[in-house]
């Protein structure tokens, strides 16, 4: 395999391969990203795979050379936990960057590719139930209108704009949106896939939201009742295909976890096979469209699976990590630099 694998940790800061996984390397020493940094998401520049943005305790950093060195993003979130990155496909200088605990939960959109910064969103609370504290975990752009955007807090809510982010709605708990029901605040994931028809799939922390007709209905699956699992955490899309990976365990961290593909629009599920069962909950999906069968999933206490047949099956790694917060993997090959750990 050519490329990079890219593991955010919570505490070993971005760890990287170009050799298949058969070394990882740390971040090199007097980077805008400490070695052993908090960073909770990344995101891979969608037409410069070079190009790495990762969001960290720190605020936004940004590697140009594949994830071994980095440089942080000026911004007015600096020393602030980023939870969660969306660049534009269709606009890759447009970038949405939600932060969150232990920080205030704050929205932010750049159009010059981080040279500025315009804070948009709602005023969320800086307290809430669930987790003490809200973070915006997820945020996507519409790359089949061109002009809308999403992202969920936990615990705060879905919110949907169809002017790039200048206006927002809160769809959960109104009238004919998002079906009322416990925890569905709680927004853990959000994807927007081509179809046809176009489908947005939305996971709250014990159910999945489906909607075909840009959000005006719902359609709800409660993952306990279904597959008698109820941690929902996450799901992907398959690039350059209608299919999607959803990723389900027993709680957080757990003992136990499912992924499982649909090629329906989530009309049916096919569980994927392990060959050594994960010990916690899956926590996150990477995949690339220069190689859509590849897939990395890695879990809450630090296991990272492969796959090379699309999320069906899927193969340990010999490499363990610290808590894995996101996992990427680009087709460029990360620069040469010190810090290996075999």
């Amino acid at each position: 395999m050519q490329g990079t694998i890219l593991v955010a940790t919570a505490g070993q800061g971005v760890l990287r391969s170009s050799d298949d996984g058969t070394t990882w390397a740390r971040i090199p020493l007097g980077q805008g990203l400490e070695f052993d940094a908090v960073v909770r998401a990344l995101a891979v520049h969608p037409e410069h795979p070079e190009v790495v943005y990762a969001g960290a305790d720190a605020g936004l950093a940004r590697s140009d050379d594949g994830g071994t060195r980095w440089s942080r993003v000026s911004s007015p979130f600096e020393d602030q936990q980023v939870w969660s990155i969306a660049v534009d496909p269709n606009d890759p200088a447009s970038i949405i960057v939600g932060t969150g605990a232990p920080n205030r939960a704050v929205l932010w959109l750049t159009t010059d590719a981080g040279t500025s910064w315009t804070r948009i969103g709602p005023e969320l609370p800086e307290h809430c139930a669930g987790v003490s504290k809200p973070r915006i975990l997820t945020a996507t752009w519409d790359q089949i209108d061109g002009k809308s955007a999403w992202f969920g807090v936990e615990e705060g809510g879905l919110w949907h704009s169809r002017d790039r982010g200048e206006n927002w709605d809160r769809l959960d708990g109104a009238p004919d949106t998002l079906p009322d029901g416990v925890t569905v605040s709680d927004v853990h994931c959000i994807v927007v896939v081509e179809g046809p028809p176009k489908t947005i799939v939305v996971v709250v922390v014990n159910a999945l939201f489906v909607s075909q007709d840009d959000g005006q209905t719902w359609v709800r699956t409660g993952t306990k009742s279904t597959w008698g699992i109820y941690y929902t955490r996450l799901v992907a899309a398959i690039p350059g295909s209608s299919s999607l990976l959803l990723g389900i365990g027993d709680a957080t961290p757990g003992t136990t976890t499912r992924i499982f593909r649909s090629d329906d629009l989530t009309q049916s599920w096919q569980e994927a096979n392990f060959d050594v069962p994960p010990s916690s909950t899956v926590w996150a999906l990477g995949l690339h469209h220069a190689d859509p069968d590849l897939v990395f999933a890695g879990t809450k206490y630090g296991d990272l699976y492969r796959s090379v047949d699309g999320g069906r099956s899927f193969v340990k790694e010999w490499r363990s990590f610290p808590e894995i917060t996101a996992v990427a993997w680009t087709p460029a090959i990360a620069a040469d630099a010190p810090v290996v750990t075999h």
